[in-house]
């Protein structure tokens, strides 16, 4: 049985037609990339060249310096020779510092040190301190104990001397008298009973410096005077 087909379903007839409109487009194209020239690209070079000149000003060209040959080294100098010298021969004790060009710069000479003892805070006298010393039951017990024992010397009486001796002496911090001496003499016979007097002395009120009992100077007027 023959098969057959509607004209308006035939596509061999239009065969040709298509194939010529795809030649037609084909060399439109090619025509048009033919004429397509460089005239109608425009280049900006002015950012480039402001590129360039920006980064010559930035970069700088280094150059290495030449460095300097190293000095040749040093021969050494020949070492000096040691004399030997007998124990018993004298040496001069003089140092002298030599350089590197065997020239004398400086001499130093050994000189036996000082030694400055300072006297120790335990041993030291004060004259004023913040508390002085006082003789236990204040200045008229003292005054009463120098009436009572003083024994007025028999040929100072004699001669009819009187007078105030002086009499200085040290109050240690345990209240104790010592060194007791004559500051103001009348007499040789007054002197020696005063002090005596001064000696026989019980102990008193040491004196005070930041709390601590100390070494205290004290002056005490002996009067001796006749009836």
């Amino acid at each position: 049985m023959e098969v057959k087909k509607s004209p308006k379903a035939d596509l061999e007839g239009k065969k040709s037609t298509w194939l010529l409109i795809g030649y037609v487009i084909v060399l439109a194209f090619m025509f048009v990339a033919f004429e397509w020239t460089q005239r109608d690209v425009k280049i900006d070079m002015s950012m480039a060249v402001t590129d360039v000149a920006a980064e010559q000003e930035i970069i700088p060209i280094t150059e290495t310096p030449e460095q300097p040959a190293p000095p040749p080294p040093e021969v050494p100098k020949a070492a000096d020779l040691l004399e030997i010298v007998d124990d018993k021969a004298d040496i001069d004790e003089t140092t002298t510092i030599i350089n590197e060009d065997n020239a004398p710069k400086a001499e130093i000479k050994w000189t036996a040190p000082v030694v400055q003892e300072e006297e120790p805070e335990e041993q030291t006298i004060f004259e004023v301190v913040e508390k002085m010393p006082e003789f236990k039951g204040g200045q008229t017990a003292l005054m009463q104990y120098l009436s009572k024992n003083i024994k007025y010397p028999t040929i100072a009486q004699e001669n009819g001397t009187q007078g105030r001796v002086i009499v200085q002496f040290v109050v240690n911090k345990d209240g104790s008298i010592v060194d007791a001496k004559v500051m103001r003499s009348v007499d040789p016979y007054l002197d020696k009973e005063a002090l005596r007097v001064i000696n026989a002395m019980p102990k008193w009120e040491p004196g005070m410096q930041r709390g601590k009992p100390v070494r205290v100077k004290f002056t005490v007027p002996v009067m001796f005077r006749l009836q």
